[in-house]
């Protein structure tokens, strides 16, 4: 039986490239963003290898993610894997200087976007009896770093949503995964530092980070694991990134 795959976020990143990953499958694609022409290109490349349905939202709108939703065809509705990928990081400065604007921003995003598909994704689970939702985390939501502030928050927020999740499906055949990159070179410091492209590809120098379609591979295998395997988590980074020591402020004249 062919599977539908909903995939929010998907006219660039992880998102496309888990677009082109499940198309390659065979797997009808559900496909939501808010870049509509991005969006409909997606669309229009991928329709040669599968049913692709296109539909461009704001996981922040509430209303119209439930519309959406709730206004799917009925030959769409039987919804197999939802991805929760739409989610953004902006800024890097520490705490005190950082952008309320963009706080707001990323929980309206990460948080409550994620909250308002799932909610409305969930119930038509729950009636077919099956279903898996994959979360897009970071390991920014186990480790701290400067300028992390309310973007590791959010991805905090997605690992333990993502457990209490599965805590609450216990005795349904519903799967929850949360996925967690590191280092990942996409359109992603592009936008935490709101356009500037010489400064989101410093991020990156030196380095062989992680890409879009090593996240996509890994989606699509949690994906595809017997029914009885819930696989609860996966934190993935390239091999040019590891744990850093613990940081200590050692006392100098100035901050005596």
């Amino acid at each position: 039986m062919t599977s539908t795959i909903l995939i929010t976020g998907a006219s660039s990143g992880f998102g496309e490239a888990c677009a082109h990953h499940f198309a390659a499958t065979g797997a009808k694609l559900i496909l939501c963003a808010r870049r509509a022409l991005r969006l409909t290109e997606l669309a229009n490349k991928l329709s040669a290898q599968t049913d692709v349905l296109c539909e461009t939202v704001d996981v922040r709108d509430r209303d119209a993610v439930f519309k959406f939703v709730s206004e799917l065809p009925t030959e769409w509705q039987s919804i197999d894997v939802l991805v929760n990928n739409a989610g953004l990081a902006l800024g890097l400065e520490p705490a005190q200087a950082a952008s309320l604007d963009d706080w707001d921003t990323m929980i309206d995003t990460n948080i409550k976007g994620l909250n308002y598909m799932t909610r409305a994704v969930l119930p038509l689970m729950i009636e077919k009896n099956k279903g898996h939702i994959i979360n897009i985390g970071s390991i920014a939501g186990s480790y701290a770093y400067p300028g992390g502030n309310a973007y590791g928050g959010t991805k905090a927020y997605v690992k333990q949503f993502s457990r209490n999740l599965r805590a609450d499906l216990l005795g349904k055949p519903i799967r929850v995964t949360n996925i967690e990159p590191g280092l990942a070179e996409t359109e992603f410091s592009v936008v935490r530092f709101h356009g500037d492209l010489e400064k989101a590809k410093s991020v990156y120098s030196g380095t062989h980070p992680l890409f879009a379609d090593d996240i996509a591979r890994t989606v699509v295998w949690a994906s595809q694991q017997p029914a009885h395997v819930n696989i609860n988590s996966i934190e993935v980074m390239p091999t040019c990134q590891a744990w850093g020591p613990l940081g200590v402020a050692k006392e100098t004249q100035e901050n005596k």
